[in-house]
């Protein structure tokens, strides 16, 4: 971690609190700003959240801190990163680490639970490979049409276990997949990513997905959602670099 102030922090390992208890410690608990992550482009802010006798390091950031983009609408990127935790729950991959839109010290935002990686994974081998938690991840970022899937972006655990962050440039209606894990691409889709998908088209059609992806992002992005999950169930293959838009991020990690 790369941040203005070093905090030193007693908190439970992310990775061995269950997504319920950690919910509703980043919703309830009392937000603490230990330091900034000065590498991030927009105000990223390293915190303790606290709730009674439980504590937990966390992502905050702040719609105040979101800087201008000419392709998404300002003040949006927290909402599009909730948006991508609520579809990630319910494939049921744990891609995103459990994530709320909450006031905290300086307003509105997105809070996310802190992930310690295995910083000895070399993480150029880990994109190259075709390590099953990428795979699903691949097939994840084609659905959110993530803009931005760096191998930085990409937080390995010592169990094998992939999580993804930073996703406040997804869920464009327009086309704009940009990812460093094309190793799949025009393969047959696995028939575990076959199911999570045709749950993904029920749960936007009449279940609580939809609804939510509603109240954070705007009807044609909800509606374009659906439309790519239908795209991938009807080809069951995975999605092709696009060719009117640079197919990888820049720089790569």
């Amino acid at each position: 971690m790369s941040a203005e102030s070093e905090p030193t922090l007693s908190t439970q390992p992310a990775y061995t609190m269950d997504d319920a208890t950690a919910l509703r410690l980043l919703r309830e608990g009392q937000i603490e700003v230990a330091g900034r992550l000065v590498e991030a482009t927009n105000m990223t802010l390293y915190c303790t959240v606290r709730l009674g006798t439980l504590s937990a390091a966390c992502v905050y950031k702040p719609v105040r801190g979101e800087r201008p983009l000419w392709d998404f609408p300002d003040g949006t990127l927290a909402a599009r990163e909730v948006a991508a935790f609520e579809v990630s729950a319910v494939t049921g991959w744990r891609i995103v680490p459990p994530t709320v839109y909450r006031d905290g010290p300086f307003g509105p935002g997105m809070c996310q639970l802190w992930i310690d990686a295995d910083e000895e994974v070399d993480l150029m081998a880990l994109i190259r490979s075709r390590h099953p938690a990428l795979r699903r991840m691949a097939v994840f970022d084609a659905v959110v049409n993530n803009a931005d899937r760096k191998g930085g972006h990409m937080l390995p655990l010592p169990d094998g276990h992939v999580y993804g962050v930073d996703h406040g440039v997804c869920f464009s209606a327009e086309n704009k997949l940009r990812t460093v894990l094309w190793q799949w691409r025009g393969k047959q889709l696995p028939r575990e990513a076959m199911a999570v998908l045709n749950r993904l088209e029920g749960e936007l059609d009449h279940g609580r997905l939809g609804r939510r992806l509603r109240e954070l992002l705007t009807a044609a992005e909800v509606e374009a959602v659906w439309q790519r999950v239908r795209n991938l169930i009807e080809t069951g293959v995975h999605p092709y670099p696009p060719e009117d838009w640079p197919a990888i991020p820049w720089p790569p990690i």
